[in-house]
């Protein structure tokens, strides 16, 4: 597992140094298109249980890959990285869209609006791999969106662990809110780029 910061990490726990599992507001995690209602919730948990599926796990409907998952904090927190374990026999997710700070989107708006980053995931049955974030843009985060479009050819996709790796901050989200809101240079611009994430653009 990569290391994102500068120490040996056979001294260290990074895995629970920077995880932000005790930051999401669980009981508030949402999922569409999961085949048993609340399952989502079971994929939220500590490291070293990444591998332990006797707590249940995500699957989409039958014949349906697409999973979107709503994932708020309970503070504002900063994203290194994710990582996220997947099933075997193709039902892994093959793709991940991510949004940031914006809330009720569905299917046909996670399709439509441009992502503040996407990668395209191999199988990782062990939670061994990370994608980093283009760290820049995953500040002041309040919600996280994901959006696993498909998967590698199963019926179904699933998830037995999704781990979020960074750092909290202390801020307020109405003061981040607030922040952003005087920095915007055109008053027209506030409404369309706050929704956005901050305006960020797309890039390949």
């Amino acid at each position: 597992m990569a290391c994102l910061h500068d120490h040996s990490c056979e001294d260290h726990n990074c895995a629970a140094d920077w995880s932000l599992y005790n930051h999401v507001d669980t009981p508030k995690v949402v999922a569409l298109n999961e085949s048993v209602p609340g399952s989502v919730k079971s994929v939220f948990k500590p490291w070293e249980q990444r591998l332990d599926t006797s707590g249940g796990f995500l699957e989409s409907n039958d014949g349906d890959p697409e999973l979107l998952i709503f994932i708020p904090f309970t503070s504002d927190v900063k994203i290194k990285s994710i990582s996220v374990v997947g099933g075997a026999d193709g039902t892994s997710p093959s793709r991940m869209r991510a949004f940031i700070n914006r809330e009720g989107i569905d299917f046909s708006d996670a399709q439509n609006m441009q992502p503040v980053q996407e990668w395209e995931l191999a199988e990782n049955l062990q939670g061994t791999l990370e994608y980093q974030t283009r760290y820049s843009r995953f500040q002041g985060v309040a919600n996280l969106t994901l959006h696993f479009s498909d998967n590698f050819g199963g019926d179904t996709t699933k998830i037995y662990y999704i781990g979020l790796r960074g750092e909290a901050t202390q801020n307020k989200r109405d003061v981040v809110a607030t922040i952003v809101y005087e920095v915007m240079p055109n008053p027209s611009d506030h409404k369309t780029k706050s929704e956005t994430g901050g305006g960020f653009s797309h890039v390949e």
